[in-house]
C-alpha cells in the first residue's frame, strides 16, 4: 500500500504502522463483518426450519413453495423448552454494549479538548487521521449495536457474539501493537522522530495513558461479554447464574392446499383429502367445513402426504395480519417461484437482450465514477486557464464532460437504451406470470371455487404486474444503487483516504438502517391499506353482480353506505401510510445533509490549510451529490418494493393453494367409452357428516337412470362425484369397469355430459355459447340441437339471432331459454354419459313435454347413451329404466316407476302428493277458465238486452256470474295443494 510506505520512509516502526493500519481497518471491518454475519445467519436459521419441515406444496411448474407461518395464540402453540437468557445476563450485555460505547465517546472528548488548547496548526499531533476513523468509527458502529439491543430490545445471538469476538480481537492487536510503539517512545522521550505522528513527549504522554486506558477497558468489557455469552449457550463452562428454561411458542407451519384460503390468514374453507395432493396421493379423505377460529390436526390420508397442523376459520380471501416467515432471507425467498415464470429460459434472443442490459449497467457505474473525476479535471484545467487567457480553454476536458452527462442517468443515453431493449423482456415476464397464475386458477378444484370471492381473487390475479416490476427494480435498480454505494466508498477511500470513506459509509448506513426500520415498522399499516383496497373491490364487485338482488329489495341506499364505509377504511389507512412516508423521508433529509455538512466541513477545513484544492473540493461535493441519487431512490425504491411484495404476496399464496383433484402419477385416459357405470359401496363426507352411505347400483349403456328425494338427499352430490370433483372416502366407481382414479380426470369428464340446474353463459354471443362445447361442430349441426331442445325459432325471433349477446351469464335470457341453451350445448358435446340436474324445471308444462318427447321419446339426446336424471317433478322420468330413491343419502328404494308405484313406499307417496296436487292446479285453471268465459257472455248478454232490459239483464249477469265448482277433491283432502298454498 502506497500509505504504509510512506509511513516505513517517515521513519515508522513496524508496531506503528500495524497499529495504524488497525485502527483504520477496524471500523469498516467490523460494519462489513455484521453484515456478512447478519445474512449468513438469517440463511441459516431459515435452513435450519426447513430440515424441520420440509415443504410439501408446489407451485405451477413443480416448484416447491415455502411454509407459510401464521402468528398464533398461546393455547393453540406448540410448547417448546429453550434456553433463554436471564434478565439479568440481558441487563449485562446491554451495560457491557453501553460501556464500550462510553469509552469511544471519553477518547473523542479528550482529544476535542487537546485540540481546543492547541493551535489549528498542530491539531495533527493529538488526532490524526487514523485517531479520527477509529474513535468516530467506534461511536458509530457500537452506538448502533448498542441501540439495538436497547431499543428494539433484540436479545443477544450469534450475530452479535461473532461481533464481539472480532472486535475483542482487533482490540487486543491495537493494544498490544499501542503498548509496544508506547514503550518504544518512552525509551525516546528526547529524541522523537521531528516526522513521526505519534509525537511522544512529557506533554503527550497523559493523552495516551487515556487512551491506553480505554483500550483496556474495552477489552475487559468485551472479553467478558464473550465469556459471558459463551457460558450461558453452552460453548464455555458455566460458571454464570443459571439460564432458565421457557415456553417459547413456535410458528405453525401451515400447507396451502385448498383447505386453506388465498392468504393463509384468519381464513381456511373447504377441506378436502380426497384428491392426489401434488400428484403422488392415493385418494382418500373427507371433505371438511371449517370451523371458525379453532385449531385443528387435519391429517390428509393421500399417499405421501404428511398430517399438518391447520388454523381454520372462515372460508374467504382476507389477508390476516400475519408475519409470513421468520426472517428477511425466508421472506424473500419465497419469490422464487416466480423465477421460472420470469427468465426467458427457451427464447435465446430474449436472453442475449438481458445480457446486453447488464453490459449497459456495468457502462452506467463507471460513468458515475468518471463524472466527478472529469469535472475535477475541468475545473482545475478551467483554473489553470483563467491565468494564460481564452486561447487555453479546455474544449477537449469541457466536451469529454458533457458527453459523460449524456450518459449519466437513468433518463440518459445509456438508461434510455437499456430501458427499450427491456421492453420485450419484461412483456414475456408479464404473459408467463399472469397465465400461469390464471391456469392455476382453473386448475384449483371445486372447494375453492365454492368459498371464493370473485373481487378478492381478480385483485390477486391482477398482482402479476407487481411482481414483475418487484423484478425489474431490484435487478436494474437495487443492485446497480448497492454497487454505486460501494464504488464510492472505494472511491473516497482511494482519492481522499480513510476518513472520507468512514463518513461516505456512515451516511450511507444510516440513510439505508433508518429506512429500512422505519419502513419496516409500516408495513403492517400498508397491508392494511392494501387489504382495504381489496375490500374496496370486493364489495364493489359483488354488489354490480348482485345488481338484481339489490332492487328486489331496495337496497340501492345500504349498497352506497357499505361502499362508501369501504372507501373511507382505505382512504384512513391510505394516510397512515402517507403520513408515515413523509416522516420518513424527512429523516433521511436529515440524516444526510448532516452528513453532508460534517464531510464539507473536514474539506473546506482542508482546503483552508492547503492540504485540498478547490478542485478537489468540487470533486467531493459533487460525488456526494451523486450519491444522494441512489441513497433518495432507495428510499423511494424500499417503499415500492415493499409495496409490490405485499401485493405479490396474494399472488404467492394463490400459486400455493394446491388441488385437491389431480391425476395419479401415469395413469391412462378413458379410451372409447360406452357408458357402463357401476357404483360400488361408495361412502362420501362433507365435515365428518355423512352425505353418501353405501351406495351400490349399475348403470347400463343407453339406459337411464333417475334420482329423487328430498333435498339435502345427495342427489348432487352423487353428480360431483361422477364429474370427479371429488373421490369417494371409500368404495369405487367404475366407468366401463375401470376405477374413475385410474383413469386422467380430462378423460373422464369429456366423456360426460352436464346440463346443471343453473345455468351460466359467457358474456357473448348465442353461437358462441353454444359452439363452446364442440368448436368444430357445423352451423347446421347447431341448428338441428337448437330444435330438438326447441330453443331454434326462439333464437331465430331476436333481432341478431344467433348473434344476439346474452349478457352477463346470460341474464339477458329467461331461465327457461337458459336451460334449453345448455341441452343443446350438451346435444353438441355428443358425450357418452348425459347429467341431467333438474334441466327443465324452469321451463312451462306444453315446453317441458315437447323436450322431453323429442329427447327422450325419439332418443334424439339419449340414443345410445347412459342417462342420470335428477328430478323433482316425478312426471318427467316415468320412462326411466331405473328410478332411485335416496333417503339421508341411502337408497332405500329402486325400480321402475310402475314397480314403485305398487311398493306403496316413499315414491308412492311423493307420486300421490304431486298428482294430487297437479289435478287440483288442473281444476283451479279450468274453473278460472270457465269463470273469464261466464263474464264474457254476461257482457255480452247485457250489450244487446239494451237499458229498458237492464233488470233481467242484471239477474241474467248475476246468474252468468256463478262460478261452479269442479267436481274434484276437497281441498282440504289434498294434501299436496294445501303444501303449495301454505
Amino acid at each position: 500500500m502506497a500509505r504504509e510506505v510512506a509511513w516505513r520512509l517517515s521513519g515508522y516502526t513496524a508496531a506503528e504502522v500495524l497499529f495504524l493500519d488497525a485502527e483504520v481497518i477496524y471500523p469498516f471491518l467490523l460494519l462489513l463483518s455484521y453484515g456478512i454475519i447478519f445474512a449468513v445467519h438469517s440463511v441459516i436459521a431459515s435452513q435450519g426450519q426447513e430440515d424441520v419441515e420440509k415443504p410439501s406444496v408446489t407451485g405451477p411448474g413443480g416448484k416447491p413453495l415455502p411454509v407459510t407461518r401464521i402468528k398464533v395464540e398461546k393455547s393453540a402453540a406448540r410448547n417448546t423448552v429453550v434456553r433463554e437468557f436471564s434478565r439479568l445476563s440481558h441487563l449485562f450485555f446491554k451495560a457491557g454494549t453501553t460501556a464500550v460505547i462510553l469509552t469511544f465517546v471519553a477518547n473523542a472528548l479528550h482529544i476535542i479538548h487537546q485540540c481546543a488548547r492547541a493551535r489549528w496548526e498542530n491539531i495533527q499531533r493529538y488526532c490524526n487521521d487514523e485517531l479520527l476513523v477509529y474513535i468516530t468509527g467506534g461511536i458509530f458502529y457500537w452506538g448502533y449495536i448498542g441501540f439495538s439491543l436497547i431499543s428494539q430490545n433484540d436479545k443477544p445471538n450469534a450475530v452479535h457474539f461473532s461481533i464481539w469476538c472480532i472486535g475483542l480481537v482487533f482490540e487486543l492487536i491495537i493494544l498490544a501493537t499501542f503498548l509496544v510503539a508506547f514503550n518504544d517512545k518512552l525509551d525516546k522521550l528526547q529524541s522523537v522522530d521531528s516526522h513521526s505522528k505519534l509525537q511522544f513527549n512529557a506533554h503527550q504522554i497523559p493523552s495516551d495513558t487515556a487512551l491506553l486506558s480505554s483500550f483496556v477497558i474495552r477489552v475487559c468489557f468485551l472479553l467478558g461479554m464473550v465469556v459471558v455469552y459463551g457460558s450461558l449457550r453452552g460453548h464455555f463452562p458455566s460458571f454464570w447464574p443459571t439460564w432458565k428454561s421457557q415456553k417459547k411458542e413456535e410458528p405453525i407451519a401451515m400447507t396451502s392446499d385448498e383447505t386453506t384460503p388465498l392468504l393463509n390468514g384468519l381464513a381456511t374453507g373447504l377441506e378436502n383429502g380426497n384428491g392426489h395432493t401434488n400428484g403422488h396421493a392415493n385418494g382418500n379423505g373427507a371433505v371438511a367445513r371449517s370451523t371458525r377460529r379453532r385449531m385443528s390436526e387435519a391429517r390428509r390420508v393421500n399417499g405421501t402426504a404428511k398430517g399438518s397442523r391447520q388454523k381454520q376459520a372462515e372460508f374467504a380471501f382476507y389477508r390476516p395480519e400475519k408475519l409470513p416467515h421468520r426472517s428477511w432471507w425466508e421472506y424473500l425467498r419465497g419469490y422464487h417461484v416466480f423465477f421460472p415464470y420470469l427468465w426467458p429460459a427457451k427464447k435465446v434472443k430474449l436472453q442475449m437482450l438481458v445480457l446486453l442490459c447488464f453490459v449497459l449497467v456495468i457502462l452506467q457505474r463507471a460513468v458515475n465514477v468518471l463524472v466527478p473525476i472529469q469535472l475535477g479535471v475541468l475545473v482545475k484545467a478551467l483554473t489553470e486557464a483563467a491565468k494564460l487567457g481564452a486561447d487555453a480553454m479546455p474544449w477537449k476536458q469541457l466536451f469529454i464532460f458533457l458527453g459523460l452527462k449524456l450518459m449519466q442517468g437513468p433518463s440518459a443515453i445509456l438508461g434510455s437504451l437499456r430501458s427499450i431493449l427491456w421492453i420485450p423482456v419484461t412483456q414475456h415476464s408479464y404473459v408467463s406470470l399472469q397465465t400461469a397464475a390464471f391456469e392455476h386458477v382453473h386448475s384449483l378444484s371445486l372447494d375453492f371455487h365454492l368459498g371464493k370471492r370473485t373481487g378478492e381473487l381478480l385483485s390477486a390475479l391482477n398482482k402479476g404486474g407487481s411482481v414483475n416490476q418487484f423484478l425489474e427494480q431490484t435487478t436494474f435498480q437495487v443492485a446497480p444503487m448497492l454497487m454505486d454505494l460501494f464504488i464510492a466508498i472505494g472511491f473516497f477511500w482511494v482519492e481522499f483516504g480513510p476518513l472520507y470513506a468512514l463518513w461516505a459509509t456512515i451516511i450511507t448506513f444510516s440513510y439505508l438502517v433508518l429506512t429500512i426500520r422505519m419502513a419496516s415498522t409500516r408495513a403492517d399499516q400498508r397491508r392494511d391499506m392494501v387489504n382495504a383496497d381489496r375490500e374496496e373491490e370486493a364489495v364493489k364487485n359483488d354488489s354490480i353482480t348482485a345488481y338484481e338482488t339489490v332492487k328486489y329489495f331496495n337496497a340501492e341506499a345500504f349498497e352506497f353506505k357499505r361502499y362508501h364505509h369501504a372507501i373511507k377504511a382505505f382512504q384512513n389507512a391510505e394516510a397512515r401510510v402517507t403520513f408515515g412516508m413523509n416522516l420518513m423521508n424527512m429523516w433521511q433529509t436529515v440524516v444526510f445533509i448532516s452528513g453532508m455538512l460534517i464531510v464539507m466541513a473536514i474539506a473546506a477545513y482542508e482546503v483552508v490549510l492547503g492540504r485540498r484544492t478547490v478542485a478537489e473540493f468540487v470533486m467531493i461535493m459533487t460525488y456526494l451529490n451523486q450519491l444522494q441519487g441512489p441513497l433518495n431512490f432507495f428510499g423511494s425504491f424500499y417503499r415500492t418494493v415493499q409495496q409490490a411484495m405485499i401485493s405479490g404476496e396474494r399472488l404467492l399464496e394463490l400459486f400455493k393453494i394446491q388441488p385437491n383433484m389431480v391425476d395419479r402419477p401415469g395413469v391412462p385416459p378413458l379410451r372409447g367409452c360406452q357408458g357402463h357405470i357401476r357404483w360400488n359401496h361408495v361412502d362420501f363426507d362433507y365435515a365428518n357428516s355423512p352425505a353418501l352411505t353405501d351406495l351400490t347400483f349399475e348403470c347400463r349403456p343407453g339406459t337411464t337412470t333417475a334420482f329423487v328425494g328430498e333435498s339435502g338427499g345427495g342427489k348432487s352430490t352423487i353428480f360431483r362425484l361422477m364429474f370427479r370433483y371429488y373421490n369417494c372416502k371409500s368404495g369405487t366407481i367404475e366407468i366401463d369397469g375401470h376405477d374413475v382414479k385410474d383413469l386422467t380426470i380430462d378423460s373422464v369428464r369429456r366423456a360426460i355430459g352436464v346440463v346443471p340446474q343453473e345455468t351460466i353463459l359467457f358474456n357473448d354471443t348465442i353461437m358462441y355459447n353454444l359452439k363452446y362445447a364442440n368448436p368444430e361442430c357445423s352451423d347446421e349441426e347447431i341448428y338441428e340441437a337448437c330444435r330438438a331442445a326447441s330453443i331454434h325459432e326462439r333464437i331465430m325471433s331476436f333481432a341478431d339471432g344467433y348473434q344476439t349477446r346474452v349478457g352477463d351469464r346470460g341474464m339477458r335470457l329467461s331461465g327457461g331459454e337458459k336451460q334449453r341453451v345448455a341441452i343443446a350445448r350438451t346435444i353438441l358435446k355428443k358425450p357418452r354419459i348425459i347429467m341431467l340436474d333438474e334441466a327443465t324445471s324452469a321451463l312451462d308444462s306444453e315446453t317441458e313435454q315437447q323436450i322431453q318427447h323429442k329427447l327422450f321419446k325419439n332418443k334424439e339426446l339419449g340414443e345410445g347413451k347412459t342417462l342420470l336424471i335428477i328430478a323433482h317433478r316425478l312426471s318427467t322420468i316415468t320412462h326411466a329404466e331405473q328410478i332411485l330413491v335416496l333417503h339421508r343419502g341411502k337408497i332405500v328404494e329402486r325400480g321402475t316407476h310402475d314397480e314403485l308405484l305398487n311398493k306403496h313406499g316413499r315414491y308412492h307417496s311423493m307420486w300421490e302428493k304431486q298428482a294430487k296436487a297437479e289435478m287440483a292446479a288442473k281444476a283451479a285453471n279450468m274453473a278460472k277458465e270457465k269463470a273469464e268465459r261466464a263474464m264474457r257472455e254476461a257482457r255480452l248478454a247485457a250489450k244487446d238486452s239494451g237499458d229498458d232490459h237492464s233488470d233481467d239483464g242484471g239477474d241474467s249477469m248475476a246468474s252468468s256470474c256463478h262460478i261452479p265448482t269442479a267436481p274434484t277433491t276437497p281441498a282440504h283432502e289434498l294434501p299436496g295443494l294445501n303444501m303449495i298454498v301454505h
